[in-house]
């Protein structure tokens, strides 16, 4: 249904509109605007489990707060949408994660209501905290609120503003979105009237008052803080956030509106820092959402009447999936294998390796640099760890990943999901940089798969390394290569020759072999499988350089530091003056939308990498064509 179908929800343009309505009709908006985010998500695809659940706190924020003078600071963004829809997205909400369209996280050139760009998690308490001490640096009575998740708390970072905000004593509110806890009904009432005691003026007078009569007193004041310390402990979970300074309230059903607005205002009217403890249910308001949040957490375009479905045809494997089938294979082998990650196990397809292995699988659910570090810790007495995680987010456990395990030259290997673009995304999860981030690292080895096979010898061979290694490899499938089931490695440092051809050499890595397949089909050019990152195979570069009047090089990272510019090192390093093309990302960060647009626009499709040879070519001195019989020797 269009948005005109909704009365209420299509009347509000921005917040400023929500707040015209009384309090008592926001149940009602509710109810639309889940229907209405139901509808859109089912029809353009894109995050829903999220969004369905954090409806009734989207309005509440902006129905109490002034947005956007006052600031909500989003983390993540994923539980966003009802909040791009209340604040005059809705009508391009169809769009979202779409080339042109609305981007999938919060980003501040889209609107003003957006305050903060995000995309990784357990963010928002910092900027949060930044932009409250700008505002009482500049003398501005603005109110700042951090909507965070209770998986996102689990990272450091979260705790490190926690603990910054206690001290500094910010006036600022971080909402806890707590949607792992199911509540009924009257342990949700109970704590909705509490919160609402706690949180308003009665409590803060009662509260302060005695501070300032027993402040005279010292032996029982301390006492009091202590009694009070003590039945807060007993009765609430917020005892940890107390010692740090930070006033603790809650939990508070998340869904009830007639608790979470009066609760808001009194925080809102309350200095210092804060903390609200919501519960809320993921999926909330459409029941196969609810009963499998995580099928629900991201989606293609579906029948909301029918739900997810299958449609009945075989999927093409998936690097992830790959990888998943290696682990257990190797698991299976050798029982000093152990495989972690941080909160990634269905992305990156260790599903079936935590069912068959569960004593050697460790979620440390959002903790990249904690999973790095305990990888080396492993490492050191004896174990062989994986370590499956993002390109985007391993650059997050950067300093762990160089102090702790390079420097100690552990056996360490990183399985880097993602690499390259990821489309619908965007810049914050797109593995743009893993190359150029890991080649500067001394003994680390690099791999980038051609195809599904070579990946799963490319694992391999990380496992039997003495030292750290790393297999990057795109989302989603490849080729179509099938693996095979054996745990065979390749020769460290060869790379493998695909074609021979005349004049031009081109040195693809990983994806790209098979996007300049076929450039080499139409230039009647070298195409070389380089296969190893780092080390690069020199015996082959050596005698491309000597009889090929160009050299290529191919690959899906920035061009800055990536791949080919190993290649241009080495070649600096030999003093040879063969013309070097380097063709990559773009020294810029690519926009969301589909993956094929994307790799066009960077010039990393078949037609932008020919055409990008061609100019080349037609630029370089008129030289007498090179046959290249050193470089037809096919070195499989």
């Amino acid at each position: 249904m269009p948005l005109s179908d909704y009365p209420l929800l299509s009347t509000i343009d921005a917040p400023e509109d929500l707040r015209l309505f009384p309090a008592s009709r926001l149940p009602d908006i509710a109810r639309e605007l889940r229907a209405f985010l139901l509808e859109t998500v089912a029809g353009c695809g894109g995050h829903l489990g999220a969004g369905l659940g954090t409806v009734e706190l989207t309005l509440a924020l902006h129905y109490v707060f002034q947005t956007p003078e006052d600031r909500l600071v989003w983390d993540v963004g994923h539980q966003t949408y009802p909040h791009k829809i209340l604040t005059g997205r809705a009508s391009q909400l169809h769009t979202i994660r779409q080339d042109n369209g609305l981007a999938p996280f919060t980003k501040r050139e889209e609107s003003p209501f957006d305050t903060f760009g995000v995309g990784h998690s357990s963010t928002s308490i910092s900027a949060a905290l930044g932009m409250a001490l700008a505002a009482r640096h500049t003398g501005r009575s603005r109110q700042v609120a951090a909507i965070i998740g209770d998986g996102a708390m689990t990272a450091g970072m979260a705790f490190e503003a926690l603990n910054h905000a206690g001290d500094v004593g910010a006036d600022m509110l971080v909402v806890l979105n707590d949607n792992e806890m199911s509540i009924s009904p009257n342990v949700g009432a109970l704590s909705s009237h509490l919160t609402r005691l706690l949180s308003g003026r009665l409590y803060s007078g009662l509260r302060e008052g005695g501070k300032k009569v027993l402040s005279r007193v010292p032996p029982a004041e301390a006492f009091a803080r202590r009694f009070e310390e003590h039945v807060k402990g007993l009765a609430f979970p917020g005892t940890l956030f107390e010692e740090l300074n930070i006033q603790y309230f809650g939990p508070v059903d998340g869904h009830d509106l007639s608790s979470l607005v009066p609760v808001l205002r009194n925080l809102r009217a309350r200095k210092g820092p804060k903390l609200l403890h919501v519960i809320t249910r993921k999926g909330k308001g459409y029941e196969p959402a609810e009963a499998d949040p995580v099928a629900y957490h991201g989606v293609t375009p579906f029948d909301p009447a029918q739900g997810l479905t299958s449609s009945g045809k075989p999927k093409p494997l998936t690097y992830s999936q790959v990888f998943g089938q290696w682990l257990c294979d190797a698991a299976g082998a050798d029982p000093r294998v152990v495989g972690i990650t941080p909160a990634m196990r269905e992305g990156s397809g260790m599903v079936e390796y935590a069912r068959r292995f569960p004593d050697r699988y460790f979620d440390v659910a959002i903790a990249e640099q904690h999973a790095v570090t305990l990888a080396a810790g492993m490492a050191c007495d004896g174990l062989r760890p994986v370590v499956a995680i993002y390109s985007t987010f391993l650059q997050r456990a950067y300093d762990q990943l160089i102090h702790d395990v390079a420097i100690q030259r552990l056996p360490v290997l990183f399985a880097i999901d993602r690499a390259g673009i990821v489309g619908p995304d965007g810049p914050t999860h797109a593995g743009s940089f893993d190359l150029s981030y890991l080649r500067c690292i001394p003994g680390m080895v690099v791999m980038a798969p051609a195809d599904e096979a070579e990946c799963r010898r490319m694992l391999s061979t990380g496992l039997q390394l003495e030292g750290p290694s790393a297999v990057r490899y795109p989302r989603g499938g490849g080729p179509g290569v099938a693996p095979a089931t054996d745990l065979d490695s390749l020769p460290i440092g060869r790379a493998e020759i695909r074609r021979s051809g005349r004049d031009v050499a081109i040195l693809a890595f990983g994806s790209m072999v098979e996007a300049a397949t076929g450039v080499a089909e139409e230039l009647d050019a070298t195409l070389v499988n380089m296969r190893f990152v780092k080390p690069l195979d020199t015996d082959l570069l050596r005698r491309a350089a000597e009889n090929h009047r160009l050299l290529v090089t191919v690959e899906e990272n920035a061009v800055a530091g990536g791949a080919g510019s190993g290649v241009a090192e080495w070649l600096a390093e030999e003093g040879r003056q063969v013309p070097l093309l380097q063709i990559g990302l773009p020294d810029r960060f690519m926009p969301h939308g589909s993956r094929d647009r994307l790799l066009a626009q960077a010039g990393l499709a078949p037609e932008g990498i020919q055409a990008a040879i061609i100019e080349r070519l037609r630029v370089l001195p008129e030289q007498e064509s090179m046959a290249a019989p050193a470089a037809r020797e096919n070195r499989n």
